[in-house]
């Protein structure tokens, strides 16, 4: 099994920088809330739909697709806070 450093290399011979640890790598609290967000959203889409709530579907849609472009894991947790109290208190 090859250690950090050798996967770090080998990923920056091929344009990938901080593959594993260090500034700009990967973030496994952005991952996990993203996963966690992402399963509320399923369900709220999913509901939205049984149910014919736009506002639930879109809400459910944002908290499913937002994880992928927000990388710091304290904005991830605001917007999905947001999106979840959102959904909470604006309903139909």
């Amino acid at each position: 099994m090859p250690d950090d450093q050798t996967i770090n290399r080998l990923a920056s011979a091929y344009g990938v920088s901080g593959l594993i640890g260090g500034s700009g790598g990967f973030n496994w609290w952005s991952l996990l809330f993203g996963f966690v967000f992402g399963i509320v959203g399923w369900y709220a889409f999913w509901h939205g739909k049984k149910e014919q709530k736009w506002r639930a579907m879109g809400i459910g849609i944002v908290l499913m697709v937002y994880p992928y472009f927000v990388s710091n894991a304290y904005f991830s947790i605001a917007i999905g806070l947001g999106l979840c109290a959102a959904l909470y208190f604006w309903r139909d």
